[in-house]
């Protein structure tokens, strides 16, 4: 039987990460050496797009992921941990990467394309006025009033900010809605929730 097959049969014909069931094609999970089922998965042409382009990552498509993440299937659980590590920055994928287990052998695969790899050291760091890393989607509180700047508006201490989103350029600025208005806050101000 070939290896489409048994994948077929394996996943029921859908992609094994977004569960589609158009457009399947044999992915060999890299850096692959044998070339069997345990080193490839069924997935959709829109999976393996943006697993192969990083820019055309559609952040949303990858939801799925909090499903087949739990797959039996290490080629899978490798996957899912690679393309949460890329998107970890976007706050909910961080929470799945949590709770994602992977033994030390298929880690080091997951690892093995470069993905996860730590930044250098000059990464921008953002931290709140206790010195607690901010991720994006975090929660915060204000901890002073502050006034916004080109309004009236004044954000007043014990503001909850959510789903805050950070300043690439500057670890001292994130964004965030206080009401309809999305502001930029100085990190010295807000403490995390």
């Amino acid at each position: 039987m070939s290896i489409s097959k048994k994948l077929h049969a394996r996943s029921e014909s859908k992609c094994e990460l977004c569960a589609s069931d158009e457009d399947l094609i044999v992915y060999e999970v890299p850096p692959t050496s044998k070339g069997n089922e345990d080193d490839s998965i069924l997935a959709c042409s829109n999976c393996i797009h943006q697993i192969e382009n990083p820019d055309a990552m559609i952040v949303n498509h990858w939801r799925c992921l909090n499903d087949s993440m739990w797959s039996e299937i290490t080629a899978v659980q490798v996957v899912a941990w690679r393309m949460l590590t890329r998107l970890k920055a976007e706050g909910w994928p961080q929470d799945l990467l949590d709770m994602l287990y992977l033994d030390e052998e298929s880690l080091e695969w997951a690892k093995a394309t470069g993905e996860g790899v730590e930044e250098d050291e000059h990464k921008i760091v953002h931290r709140d006025v206790n010195g607690v890393v901010l991720q994006a989607g975090d929660s915060v509180v204000l901890i002073k009033d502050l006034k916004v700047k080109g309004s009236s508006l004044i954000a007043k201490q014990g503001t909850a900010v959510r789903r805050i989103s950070l300043d690439r350029d500057n670890a001292e600025y994130i964004e965030g809605k206080v009401g309809p208005t999305q502001i930029v806050i100085i990190t010295k101000y807000v403490k995390k929730i």
